[in-house]
């Protein structure tokens, strides 16, 4: 069986780069990631990668960074690693300037050539930093990076290179163990061609178009207000009614959100909430395997938007159904916009307490052993 490796940056993503002059020249200097040592560990321990450190140091043994500055706290940061049981199998620092355009300098592959002998599974690997070079690496190397930087654009070309994208080290560590909690749903009847993409890890980007205004205004609620990423696109047959378009658009996302979930080891399984203005909308789930819907909540208008408030029960009876999940929904109050708006907020709320995944507590919320 080929090898996985990890290829990790030191400086900005194993200890906090230092500010101003970007050297790690003192153990006045020396300060770990925040939450590195604890994943490391665990990754090491769990998953099968070798760990390879892989450092560019400019100037590395010139006046403009001498030695006997730089390898006290460069030894003093593996031996804290050592004594947590985080053993890298290679060590790689190149010491070139950037205008050097050495052959060996990160994003270049010069000191990995044994890593793609074949011996490797690189499409398995990864890179793990904190700069744009590191996702360049992975590209150069035939694997997948991981960028420690949130507040950075990844490039066009560079983005099918980067698996994740964080400054949370329990992310990349819940991205290795676990992997990612993604779907994508297609569903095209005589009726509806719906298409579905679903990241339960994400921040909240909505890309909706349903042909009904408020539905899409209510589907964003939940994307947003869970952090989950949410694309859907229906073509419906709205010459006809809303019927079709808003069934079939629950079923497509019901099935994703089971899909996503996958065997839900680990994950919360509960969640509730919400107050919004003069309504209180309570809305209970569990991703429990098993479909069933409550509903307390009537509407005095025919319609909210352009969308029908009969079909509101509907929506969520078919959410249910698909996601198999139980959903306890109640209502009240005298606006009816802010009503459905409170409920929709609430699942989303409710879907993200129920999503969320302690990797290091990874089992079956449930005393059946299944789900």
């Amino acid at each position: 069986m080929k090898k996985k490796a990890l290829f990790i940056d030191r400086d900005g993503t194993i200890v906090v780069e230092p500010p101003i002059d970007y050297q790690l020249d003192s153990l006045e200097k020396l300060e770990f990631y925040p939450k590195v040592l604890r994943n490391l560990f665990f990754i090491q321990k769990n998953l099968d990668f070798e760990f390879v450190m892989v450092t560019n140091q400019d100037g590395l043994g010139t006046s403009s960074f001498p030695e006997d500055t730089f390898w006290p706290a460069h030894n003093k940061m593996l031996k804290t690693l050592e004594g947590e049981n985080i053993i890298f199998s290679d060590i790689l620092i190149d010491r070139s300037f950037p205008e050097d355009n050495a052959p060996t300098r990160k994003p270049r592959t010069g000191m990995l050539t044994k890593y793609l002998s074949g011996d490797y599974d690189l499409q398995n690997s990864f890179v793990i930093g904190d700069r744009l070079t590191d996702i360049e690496l992975a590209k150069n190397l035939g694997c997948k990076g991981i960028f420690l930087k949130e507040d950075t654009e990844i490039p066009s070309e560079l983005k099918e290179y980067c698996a994740l994208q964080t400054e949370d080290w329990d992310a990349v560590s819940e991205f290795l163990f676990a992997g990612e909690r993604k779907a994508e749903i297609k569903r095209t009847t005589k009726e509806t061609d719906i298409y579905v993409s679903l990241n339960l890890d994400g921040k909240g980007k909505c890309d909706i178009h349903t042909g009904l205004s408020f539905f899409d205004h209510m589907l964003d609620q939940i994307g947003k207000h869970s952090n989950t990423d949410l694309i859907i696109k229906v073509n419906g047959d709205l010459n006809v009614d809303e019927h079709h378009t808003i069934e079939d658009t629950a079923i497509a996302l019901g099935e994703a959100l089971s899909k996503a979930l996958g065997d839900k080891r680990g994950i919360e399984r509960y969640g509730y909430c919400l107050p919004m203005d003069d309504c209180l909308c309570t809305v209970a789930i569990d991703f429990g395997g098993r479909p069933w819907l409550v509903w307390d909540a009537d509407f005095k208008r025919e319609k909210v938007g352009d969308m029908p408030t009969e079909m509101f029960l509907h929506f969520f009876k078919s959410l249910s159904d698909a996601a198999k999940m139980n959903l306890n929904i109640k209502a009240e109050g005298a606006n009816e916009h802010h009503k459905i708006e409170g409920i929709f907020k609430a699942l989303a709320r409710s879907i993200k307490m129920a999503k969320q995944r302690d990797i290091f507590n990874y089992e079956l919320p449930s005393t059946k052993g299944i789900i």
